[in-house]
């Protein structure tokens, strides 16, 4: 009996061998390789023949005219995809499990359909049924919506170009497979192999795709890396499962801004769009609560105002311990030394909390003056001027130093109905923006504590 040939592909960057390797020589990753049957010639020359054919032009020769982007149903969404989605680009969206990726597809799917278009729903995970009761759920109803439960992608390829969807989304690329492969659908082949047959049809046709992506329990997405690469878009739905809101991020964007974000809010009817993320996240602060300060970050173009909230308590263990929600606990580490060193603040026999209201992620270094300002308060048992917000990078020295946008920033408190606003006095000079909140330019976080702890 002949033996099936073999091959070991890398998880992580679909690298193949002939042999099991410990560690991957193209993406250096550890015991990354599995053993999966090696493709077929008849497989491979099926694969090849598919692949449509174009000539090439000269750049000045090719037009762009005939290609306005489709507008979403969702405002948020339209923002993060950079103000429409471009025909016959891939778009992957990634997220934990419940975190809300069919929802919106779903209601992105039937909205559009609602204009007369067809547009395809393809399911790998759920029956035809499942996902009607799921519609029922969230009020949606269209003619034009047609769903496919469909794992083989030859048979989502031939409903593709009879129907010619103005829109198709795959719920989910993990579990699409290719009789011409023999791995198992969800395999590192398997998930390449179907996604580069996606892909060749969404640009062959003109129509865009939305790809559902699962990940992993460390929270990258699962399959071969060069998925990530394929693709023309890669959002991320960030959120906690015990908060209403979700974070809908554009990692890449081969169309806009990897910056911006759009907001949701997770309802009994789907996901609503939240216009106005600052009074949704600032709308149960407390004013009379120590430890609490409002601060200012950008996403891309949109100003955010969030509350940071710090606890410092004695400790009881020989330890003290650092825990943070929504912040880098490194970046906090390093203003604790700063404050420690620099300040006076002796922190390091203290039990150290701080938490981004709202299950925000935060990065921005802008963000600095506001979690020292909060632990301040906390350790002083002084209350945070409730109508200022403070704007700031820290140095290793206990400066502030100058951030970006500050001009949008100040807009963005004012329209929220604060008065005052510490900024860095780096700011200060190209300050050209006529508000009425007052400035307060200062050059170290004790002149900032002045101003701001009553």
């Amino acid at each position: 009996m002949k033996r099936e040939k073999t091959q070991f592909v890398c998880q992580n960057c679909g690298n193949a061998s002939p042999r099991w390797l410990g560690k991957c020589p193209a993406c250096e990753a550890w015991n990354s390789h599995v053993e999966e049957r090696a493709p077929t010639a008849a497989g491979r020359k099926a694969a090849g023949s598919a692949i449509p054919r174009s000539a090439a032009m000269p750049l000045s020769r090719i037009s762009t005219d005939q290609m306005p982007r489709l507008q979403t149903i969702s405002p948020e969404f339209n923002h993060v995809l950079g103000d429409g989605v471009v025909p016959g680009s891939v778009v992957l969206i990634g997220g934990d499990p419940g975190i809300g990726k069919s929802t919106l597809l779903l209601q992105e799917a039937a909205g559009m359909s609602r204009e007369g278009f067809p547009v395809l729903y393809v399911t790998g995970e759920e029956s035809a049924q499942q996902t009607k009761m799921r519609a029922q759920r969230l009020g949606l109803d269209s003619d034009a919506l047609y769903v496919l439960a469909e794992t083989e992608v030859e048979s989502v390829l031939a409903t593709i170009l009879q129907l010619q969807p103005r829109l198709v989304v795959v719920d989910s690329i993990q579990t699409m497979y290719t009789p011409l492969l023999e791995s198992a659908p969800g395999s590192v082949s398997q998930v390449r192999e179907c996604a580069l047959r996606l892909i060749q049809v969404a640009k062959a046709e003109n129509i865009p795709v939305f790809l559902v992506g699962h990940v992993t329990k460390e929270g990258m997405l699962a399959g071969p890396k060069v998925l990530e690469h394929m693709v023309d878009a890669l959002l991320l739905f960030e959120g906690d499962r015990d908060h209403f809101y979700r974070i809908l991020r554009a990692a890449k964007n081969r169309f806009g801004s990897t910056r911006e974000i759009g907001v949701f809010e997770m309802t009994e009817k789907g996901l609503r769009d939240v216009p106005n993320p600052s009074a949704v996240f600032l709308s149960e602060r407390r004013s009379e609560n120590t430890g609490s300060a409002v601060i200012c970050c950008m996403e891309g173009t949109r100003p955010l105002l969030l509350e940071i909230q710090a606890l410092v308590s004695p400790s009881n263990y020989g330890l003290p311990q650092r825990t943070t929600t929504g912040l880098d606990v490194k970046r906090v580490q390093m203003l604790l030394a700063v404050l420690e060193k620099r300040l006076g603040y002796h922190v390091g026999t203290m039990d150290v909390y701080v938490n981004a209201v709202g299950g925000f992620r935060i990065d921005e270094t802008s963000a600095d003056l506001g979690i020292i300002t909060c632990i301040a308060s906390s350790m002083r048992n002084r209350v945070v001027d409730s109508s200022a917000v403070v704007i700031g990078e820290i140095g290793l020295g206990g400066e502030l130093r100058a951030v970006a946008q500050i001009e949008s920033r100040l807009a963005e408190a004012e329209k929220m109905g604060f008065r005052h606003a510490v900024i860095p006095r780096g700011n200060r000079k190209n300050l050209s923006l006529d508000i009425k909140v007052t400035v307060h330019a200062v050059s170290q976080a004790e002149e900032a504590f002045e101003i701001v702890l009553q």
